[in-house]
């Protein structure tokens, strides 16, 4: 059994951050775990809850945030998602769950997936408070996967639009958006694979999400380069996760990332595409985190 609280804390600008933390009844204090959901995710509709849920079941204390501008958390314009940021927001969230009563500060550990997935990365390389780090389907290269997301013949055209977007903030005009995911391609959309397409819509917006995201969060994601980190993450004991046919965040890419890390890591390889730790493959990708946490943190 755990007790659910909704939590806030103070982040840079003078901003709150929200989200929810587990903490089990039995008596503390406890190992702790910071997670953190992907690209234009909100805590409440992201599928994190299975996850937290499993977490804190096993006795650890588990603090869910929204990123600023996102779900319950402060910030505008919504929707805008600046990975760096994101990054320190997530640390801010780290030492929230350090002051904790409940919580063993000598003993947390991070969990991110997809776009926090990379977040993960950088963070395990800068914050040694972090005693190990799981990284799932994570984004490892915004530059390599963008060729490979937009043909060739409508990079000029993309490009166009982020420089529009900026003239036009230079006018005084708000950022320009465009969906998080569309099937129509005539409107223009951040993804468009039917798996993204069906793990988005199924969302109810009850959790403050919505199908709308700055355009200028794609020239920011197309910049970011978090798979550079991965080497640095050592000492710290690092876990990827990944998809054996993920094309969101391709397989080689984050392969190729776990190849440079360094020990002590391990990687765990489960069937299907981006979005399989989510439903299929989540008692896999799940019960492997929980194992890395435990073996590191208890």
């Amino acid at each position: 059994m755990t007790q659910l609280e909704e939590v806030a804390f103070p982040a840079e600008g003078g901003l709150t951050l929200r989200g929810l933390l587990y903490v089990p009844h039995t008596p503390g204090p406890h190992p702790a775990l910071s997670l953190a959901h992907g690209y234009g995710g909100v805590v409440r509709e992201s599928r994190l809850l299975p996850f937290a849920e499993r977490f804190a079941e096993a006795g650890f204390v588990v603090l869910l945030h929204d990123h600023r501008t996102f779900g319950a958390s402060d910030g505008e314009p919504r929707q805008d998602i600046d990975p760096w940021q994101q990054i320190t927001d997530w640390r801010r969230a780290v030492t929230y769950l350090e002051s904790r009563p409940e919580v063993d500060a000598t003993r947390i550990g991070l969990w991110g997936t997809s776009y926090a997935g990379g977040h993960a990365l950088v963070l395990g390389a800068t914050d040694r408070r972090l005693r190990a780090v799981v990284s799932q389907v994570p984004t490892i290269s915004g530059f390599e996967q963008g060729l490979r997301r937009i043909p060739a013949e409508h990079s000029a055209a993309l490009e166009e639009a982020f420089n529009e977007d900026e003239r036009a903030q230079l006018r005084g005009e708000p950022p320009r958006r465009q969906a998080l995911v569309g099937k129509d391609p005539t409107t223009p959309a951040a993804y468009r694979t039917p798996d993204a397409v069906d793990f988005y819509l199924e969302q109810t917006g009850k959790g403050g999400w919505e199908n709308s995201v700055t355009v200028r969060s794609t020239r920011a994601a197309r910049m970011y380069e978090p798979g550079a980190w991965a080497p640095r993450v050592s000492p710290t004991p690092l876990l990827m996760v990944v998809g054996n046919d993920d094309h969101l965040t391709p397989t080689d890419l984050a392969l190729a990332a776990f190849e440079r890390a360094l020990e002590p890591k391990r990687l765990v390889l489960i069937d299907g595409g981006h979005f399989a730790p989510y439903s299929t493959q989540f008692p896999a990708a799940s019960q492997a985190a929980l194992d890395w946490f435990r073996k590191h943190l208890t």
